[in-house]
């Protein structure tokens, strides 16, 4: 099925994904996009790091023993997508979680290994010493708005992708006044964060570094040729036909307000207008993953900034109508999308600190329990089978909720 309308999608320029798709219920267009075994095969390990995570941040908010119940586990495990119960996927990460019997309590209670503790401190130590960076993507994030603002719970949710300390409000908004300033919101509980300053006056997108250097480059690209153009690589599986190359070509020339650029927020009905107004917010999600540390978001949380960012469309079709950009994954039962040009062989090409810290986390999680033959964590067949699901399951799930 994904062959068939892909390959009527790039034989016909008037239903190329740059243009108008073909008419499809959202589920059959995620079902419908061509896979990158590349990346496919990174998820395999990517999604069980991220339930790793959550139940990591669960033992870490505990402030007194820094540790949490199995029975409490348990009861997360709908949630936390742990199949087999939290007991099963904690024995398969004995380097990472460590299982003990609290008779104060009596029930067992499971804690982080010594060495992942190292890493959680080694990864608050990278975001410490970074700190002008994490600065400025929380400046280059609100600077995106044209008011300046963000509610402060759409910013919660990507806290961690865009290296922010977990007491972010406390020691990076606050202790700046003369950047950010918290406002109330017209609704309960809310809040709003508001730039009012910024170290940086002329901010460019990150494009702009890749067009420089394609001008730089043996060959000298000519800069009118590239001055709205964003760097494309397909999946191997993906032919493309002529037409649709054409197509590419023409819509990189298209002109487009940069995420960093005043943008009036009026609606241009004409062809040419709504082209433009789709590119702007191609601009927009490119530059945001551009921010974030491992260049990869849940579309679930980038959709929070969608009103804020002036983005009048589906985040996860713009994904998708752009698959030389951006690669969307369903593995984990969630949508996750990831930036191409930054990566290589399911790694990024440029690294940063935070980044390579959390790496050594997913090598813990990639081991699992390879080397240790000790009797405690033994897994029966049953669990052992239960570790990889494939990503047809994964996707039906998701659209049967």
């Amino acid at each position: 099925m994904a062959t068939h309308l892909i390959k009527r999608i790039t034989s016909n320029p008037t239903h190329s994904p740059l243009s108008t798709r073909l008419k499809t219920t959202s589920s059959q267009y995620v079902a419908s996009r061509i896979r990158d075994a590349t990346f496919e095969k990174f998820m395999d390990k990517y999604k069980n790091l991220q339930k790793v995570i959550s139940i990591q941040d669960l033992i870490l908010a505990n402030p007194n023993n820094q540790s949490v119940s199995i029975d409490f586990l348990n009861r997360l495990s709908q949630k936390l997508h742990l199949n087999r119960g939290a007991t099963s996927f904690l024995r398969k990460y004995p380097r990472v979680f460590q299982i003990f019997y609290d008779p104060a309590y009596s029930q067992p209670y499971c804690k982080l290994t010594p060495l992942a503790i190292k890493i959680t401190q080694e990864e608050r130590d990278a975001i410490h010493n970074t700190r002008d960076v994490v600065i400025d993507r929380l400046t280059r994030l609100l600077s995106m708005s044209s008011s300046k603002t963000l509610p402060l719970r759409a910013i919660f949710k990507v806290w961690r992708e865009l290296g922010l300390p977990d007491d972010f409000e406390d020691s990076i908004i606050s202790q700046n006044p003369n950047l950010f300033h918290v406002l109330d919101a017209h609704e309960p509980n809310t809040h709003l964060i508001k730039l009012i300053g910024t170290t940086n006056h002329n901010l460019t997108a990150s494009v702009e570094n890749w067009r420089v250097m394609e001008c730089c480059r043996d060959g000298c690209v000519d800069r009118t040729e590239i001055r709205y153009s964003f760097k494309h690589s397909y999946p191997p599986s993906m032919k493309l036909k002529k037409n649709f190359r054409a197509k590419v070509k023409e819509w990189q020339k298209l002109p487009y307000i940069g995420p960093y650029e005043e943008f009036s927020g009026v609606k241009k009905r004409s062809k040419s207008g709504v082209m433009e107004m789709e590119k702007r917010a191609v601009g927009i999600v490119h530059e945001f993953l551009s921010l974030t540390v491992e260049k990869t978001v849940e579309v679930e949380k980038i959709s929070h900034f969608r009103k804020w960012f002036g983005i009048d469309l589906n985040v996860r079709d713009l994904f998708l109508d752009n698959p030389g950009m951006f690669y969307l994954s369903t593995k984990g039962k969630k949508h996750t999308v990831f930036l191409r040009e930054a990566y290589e062989r399911g790694g990024l090409i440029d690294s940063n600190p935070v980044y390579d810290v959390r790496r050594k986390l997913l090598d813990l999680v990639v081991l699992g329990r390879r080397g240790l033959n000790s009797g405690d964590y033994k897994l029966s067949d049953r669990e052992s089978e239960s570790e990889s699901e494939s990503e047809d399951d994964d996707l039906q799930e998701m659209e049967n909720e």
